[in-house]
């Protein structure tokens, strides 16, 4: 099997519709899950420009390109492309499945464990902030094309895009996969990449890890109670990185494992066929 990273059928677009007489070559070739939450790995001939909804896509020079669909992502979305040898672009329909996420409505919490004191809210946009910088990385690595490996062993304790409701008031939706386990479990690489930010201690997150795999895609590791690695390491897939904590706002120790495309939120479990 070419790659656990996207445990999914290679598909040709051909359920779209084209504006140039030679669009039918050299047509562009994902592996992925058409569903909102996904993360799409491409191939195009070298020299191919492609565009998402308008937006320029980063292609490398042997025609590898990837993107990625929110968790509440527009279910039809436009890829265009152009080849050497075309002399107008192409456009193709990504029409996404819908999903279905788990709600949880709880009435009766304390407004203290809905919305955050005041004295820390200076300190919350700090750590948005360096988060988000991390984020913007599109650096030139292709580690996001390996196979990828569950960064720590332990009970699926929570899913990508559930959300709770708090006295009636919707809370930002889970983006991540938590693992449940003891504090000091190890932590390693799903796949290689840079470490751009290591964090010991945020608000929310606790103990917070990012680690570039290139063209926009990252991974985040929070409430780790230790961090093996720092800002500007090279790290390899199944290297050790952290240990399991119980650090930031959680109700027991765990790891919450996230993937990003540039702002866009991932769910790690569509990358996993052992979760399937």
């Amino acid at each position: 099997m070419r790659s656990v990273f996207f445990s999914c059928v290679m598909l040709i677009l051909t359920n779209a519709y084209t504006y140039a007489s030679d669009a039918h070559i050299h047509q562009p070739v994902l592996n992925g899950k058409l569903t909102q939450g996904s993360l799409i790995r491409g191939k195009v001939e070298a020299g191919t420009q492609i565009w998402l909804n308008e937006k320029p896509v980063k292609v490398s020079s042997t025609g590898d390109f990837v993107i990625g669909f929110g968790r509440d992502a527009t279910l039809k979305n436009v890829l265009k492309w152009q080849s050497p040898s075309m002399e107008l672009p192409s456009k193709h329909l990504i029409n996404l499945e819908k999903r279905i996420y788990k709600i949880d409505k709880i009435e009766g919490v304390a407004k203290k464990y809905v919305s955050p004191p005041q004295a820390v809210l200076a300190r919350i946009r700090n750590d948005n902030a360096a988060v988000a910088k991390a984020r913007q990385t599109n650096s030139d690595l292709n580690d996001f094309l390996s196979d990828l490996i569950m960064p720590a062993k332990g009970r699926i304790s929570g899913v990508y895009g559930s959300q709770r409701y708090f006295n009636g008031e919707p809370k930002r939706p889970h983006f991540g996969l938590d693992i449940a386990n003891k504090v000091g479990e190890p932590v390693v690489a799903p796949i290689g990449g840079i470490v751009t930010l290591a964090h010991a201690d945020m608000y929310y997150s606790g103990g917070t890890l990012l680690i570039d795999h290139g063209f926009g895609v990252s991974s985040t590791f929070i409430h780790l109670s230790k961090i093996h690695v720092k800002e500007g390491q090279r790290v390899e897939q199944g290297e050790l990185i952290a240990e399991i904590g119980a650090t930031g706002r959680v109700t027991g120790p765990h790891l919450d494992w996230r993937i990003n495309w540039f702002k866009e939120r991932l769910d790690p479990a569509l990358l996993l066929d052992t979760l399937e």
